[in-house]
C-alpha cells in the first residue's frame, strides 16, 4: 500500500516537472524554427528540429492533425509575419515521457528491493537474537530431560539473553557437580560394603577351620556342642556375606586395591595363618626383596586359593616360590582330580563355578576377584593342570 502510492506520487510529481519543462523548452524551439524556415524553408526547418510544418492550407491538413494528436505529439500554433499559418509538431515528447516512466519505474523497483531486503534483515535479526537462542534452550532442556548433562549451552555475550542462557548453563553444571556427587558417595558406600563383605570371608574361613580342628580333637561333649553351634552361626554368616557380596557386585565392578612396597617375607606369614585349612607345604624359602602389594588384597588372594584347594581336593596343597622375570612367581598346587580342560578359561569369569562345585558352598566369586586384584596391583595369575589342580601367582618387584 505504501509502495503504490508512493509510485502514484513519484509519478504526478514527475509529470508536472517534465511537462513544465516541455513548454519552456518547445517554445524556443519554435522561435529557433520560424527563423531557420525563413532561411532554409519548409523541409530543411523539419529536417533541422525534428518536427513537422503543417499549414492550414495543406490538403491533408486535418488527417495529419488528428494522426499527431492521438500520437500524443506537442502541438503548437506557427506563425509567418505575425500571422498563425500553421502548426508545429513534436513527437519526441512521447520518447521522452517514457523514458521518464521507465526510470521512475526502475527507481520504484529499486526501492522495492531495498524494502525487501530491510525486511528480510529485519526478520533475520528478530530470528537470530530472539527466536534462536528459544530454539536452543529447547534442545538444551530436551537434552537435561535425557540425563545428558555434558551437554553445554553456549553463551553469546552480546545477545540480550546472554545472562538467561548463562543462568541456565550454570544451573545444569550445578546438577552436574550434585550427580557426580552423589555418583561418588553411592560408588563409595558400595565399594565399602562389598570390600567388608569380601573382607569378612577370612576370618569366617579361620574361624570355620579352627572349629573344624577343635571338633577333631576335643572330647568334652558340653565343648563339642559349643564348637558345632560356634561353626553353624559362621557357615550362616559365610553365606549372609556371600549374597551380600554377589549383590553389591552387581552394580560395583571393582574393589578398590591400594599397593605399596613391602618385603616379600610377609608372603610367607600369610600362607602360615592358614594353617587351620590343612597341611600347607613350603617347597623352598621366599626370596627376600622388595614387592609390590596391597597386603590384605594379596592375603585374600592366597586365602581364596588354599581354601578351594582343601575344599574340593583335599589333602596336600605344596607352595614354591621362584623369583624371575622382575617379581615373584607363587606356584600353588593341589593332589586332586583337577578341572576339565573345556573349564579352565571360564573359572576366572564372575559368578561362574565349575562342574566339580555342585553342594559346595560359594558364589563363584573367588577366582574372579583374585585375578582382578593381582591385575590391579601390577601382576597376574593363572590356572591350569598339572597332577592336579595349581594356581600360579605373579607379584611384581618394587623399583
Amino acid at each position: 500500500m505504501t509502495v503504490c502510492f508512493l509510485f502514484l506520487l513519484l509519478s504526478v510529481f514527475s509529470k508536472s516537472r517534465y511537462t513544465a519543462l516541455d513548454t519552456l523548452y518547445y517554445n524556443e524551439r519554435l522561435q529557433m524554427l520560424t527563423e531557420c524556415a525563413e532561411e532554409q524553408g519548409r523541409s530543411g526547418a523539419e529536417e533541422v528540429f525534428g518536427c513537422r510544418l503543417l499549414y492550414f492550407s495543406d490538403a491533408d491538413y486535418k488527417g495529419q492533425m488528428n494522426t499527431l494528436l492521438q500520437s500524443g505529439a506537442v502541438i503548437l500554433d506557427y506563425y509567418e509575419n505575425g500571422e498563425i499559418v500553421g502548426k508545429a509538431a513534436w513527437n519526441d515528447r512521447v520518447a521522452s515521457w517514457e523514458q521518464a516512466q521507465t526510470a521512475l519505474l526502475l527507481r520504484s523497483i529499486l526501492f522495492l528491493f531495498l524494502f525487501l531486503i530491510a525486511g528480510g534483515l529485519l526478520i533475520f535479526g528478530v530470528w537470530f537474537w530472539y527466536v534462536r537462542p528459544f530454539a536452543r534452550l529447547k534442545a538444551f532442556a530436551a537434552q537435561i530431560a535425557k540425563g545428558n548433562l555434558d551437554f553445554s549451552l553456549p553463551m553469546e555475550k552480546h545477545n540480550v539473553f546472554g545472562a538467561f542462557t548463562e543462568s541456565f548453563d550454570i544451573m545444569r553444571e550445578e546438577l552436574k557437580r550434585a550427580r557426580e556427587s552423589e555418583y561418588k558417595a553411592n560408588k563409595s558406600k558400595k565399594e565399602l560394603t562389598a570390600s567388608l563383605s569380601h573382607d569378612m570371608k577370612t576370618p569366617l574361613a579361620t574361624i570355620k577351620a579352627a572349629c573344624e580342628v577343635i571338633q577333631v580333637k576335643e572330647k568334652n561333649p558340653d565343648t563339642l556342642e559349643k564348637v558345632a553351634v560356634i561353626a553353624a552361626k559362621a557357615e550362616m554368616m559365610e553365606k549372609l556375606t556371600d549374597n551380600m557380596l554377589k549383590a553389591t557386585l552387581e552394580e560395583l565392578e571393582v574393589l578398590r586395591v591400594e599397593p605399596f612396597e613391602e618385603s616379600s617375607l610377609v608372603i610367607a606369614d600369610m600362607f602360615a595363618e592358614l594353617r587351620y585349612y590343612g597341611e600347607i607345604t613350603m617347597r623352598n624359602e621366599i626370596p627376600e626383596c622388595l614387592v609390590f602389594i596391597d597386603k590384605m588384597r594379596l592375603a585374600q588372594v592366597i586365602d581364596n586359593i588354599v581354601n578351594n584347594a582343601f575344599k574340593y581336593a583335599g589333602g596336600t596343597v605344596t607352595v614354591s616360590v621362584e623369583e624371575a622375570g622382575g617379581g615373584l612367581h607363587i606356584l600353588i598346587r593341589d593332589r586332586g582330580e583337577g578341572v576339565p580342560e573345556e573349564e579352565l578359561a571360564l573359572l576366572c569369569e564372575k559368578f561362574y563355578r565349575g562342574s566339580n562345585a555342585q553342594g559346595q558352598e560359594g558364589a563363584g566369586l573367588g577366582l574372579y576377584l583374585a585375578k582382578m586384584f593381582m591385575e590391579r596391583m601390577g601382576g597376574g595369575m593363572e590356572c591350569g593342570n598339572d597332577e592336579g589342580f595349581f594356581v600360579r601367582l605373579y607379584v611384581k618387584k618394587a623399583g
